[in-house]
């Protein structure tokens, strides 16, 4: 069923357009249950994330259900990829630091971290942890305190945890007040999303 093009419809979607971050990002590494991603895809939404990326390389691809719970999958892009020496490599180009969930000796509290600078975190499988090949290329570390016996959230409460540290840091400095994509990427992506 085509989508009904109104003018409130794309001044709601500009209005959301808007304040989606373009330079917040998170890396999904094998998080495998469908319903952890489709929760990391709602918060990923109400925190003005504009897409994310998938890393897949022991678990399926996520095959999300099509209810109220996945329906982040159809507001936030979404980026697979196999190849991490490629998917990090990229993001470090245009400027990123790249930062992984953690506990070694090394990993550093949440608060210690900017998140208003151009950001991608890694939020691994909570059994096996970040994957081999990605840990080796990045080092940095992040960790959530708590203080409780428990020393791990659930992945998808982890990413809302992340992504409201970044929103407060990045609301603080006005970053929501202006968008931070041009009128042309603006004018596309309003096209694109009339269709959804």
């Amino acid at each position: 069923m085509e989508k009904k093009r109104t003018p409130q419809r794309e001044a709601r979607i500009r209005q959301v357009l808007e304040k989606r971050q373009k330079d917040l990002t998170l890396i999904v590494d094998n998080v495998w249950d469908p319903h952890n991603v489709s929760a990391i895809l709602r918060s990923c939404d109400a925190f003005g994330v504009y897409g994310i990326h998938l890393y897949y390389s022991t678990a399926q691809w996520p095959d999300f259900a099509n209810k109220t719970s996945a329906s982040g999958k159809k507001w936030v892009e979404r980026t697979k990829h196999t190849d991490p020496v490629k998917m990090v490599g990229s993001l470090r180009d245009q400027g990123y630091q790249v930062l992984r969930t953690g506990f070694s000796e090394t990993a550093r509290p949440l608060m210690d971290f900017d998140l208003s600078i151009p950001s991608a975190v890694i939020l691994s499988n909570e059994h096996s942890g970040t994957a081999p090949e990605i840990a080796e290329l990045v080092p940095d570390e992040v960790y959530i305190p708590m203080q409780g016996m428990i020393q791990s959230f659930n992945v998808s409460v982890a990413a809302a945890l992340i992504l409201y540290h970044g929103f407060s840091q990045r609301y603080a400095k006005g970053m929501y007040d202006s968008p931070s994509f041009s009128p042309e990427e603006m004018d596309g992506i309003v096209e694109d999303w009339l269709t959804r």
